[in-house]
């Protein structure tokens, strides 16, 4: 058995230690430990069948003993107390969606400045040039937001 090989330099290396580490890693890796029998997910598949029969047993028993006293009064939406008008489907502004995006948007981008601001120390003049450069792109995002008039109501 070869115990060690002379690299470019001299220096010698000994491949006995690591050749018996990847044997005995290899022989783990061969042992049949977690071999699951499909008797093993019997509990599984019973807790999964009972919560399927008790949301269609609740079902089917609400439907068959509720009350099936319809009327126009009783179909009617209701909403807040308020009476419905129109269509729901009517469409809505884009600007609402416009502005939920940028708020999550620049929300999440807020969050990464809370692991920087508590590292600062660690991070030396190399992080914090990269928070500047995060910070710089941020409010160039916010002002390209900004000339681009999305955040203005009519």
């Amino acid at each position: 058995m070869v115990s060690g090989a002379t690299l470019w330099h001299g220096t010698v290396i000994n491949y006995v230690p690591f050749i018996a580490n990847l044997r005995s890693f290899l022989s783990l890796l061969s042992m049949n430990t977690a071999s699951y029998l499909p008797s093993d997910y019997i509990p599984i598949f019973i807790q999964l069948g009972l919560a399927l029969g008790f949301i269609i047993v609740t079902m089917l028993v609400t439907h068959s003993i509720g009350p099936k006293r319809h009327s126009v009064k009783k179909d009617d939406p209701f909403e807040c107390g308020i009476p419905a008008q129109g269509d729901a489907r009517a469409p809505i502004s884009i600007k609402y969606f416009l502005v939920a995006i940028l708020f999550v948007l620049f929300d999440v981008e807020v969050i990464f400045m809370y692991p920087w601001a508590v590292n600062f120390m660690q991070l030396g003049q190399e992080g914090f040039i990269q928070m500047i450069l995060f910070m710089g792109l941020l409010l160039a995002g916010f002002y390209y937001v900004i000339r681009k008039g999305v955040l203005k109501w009519e």
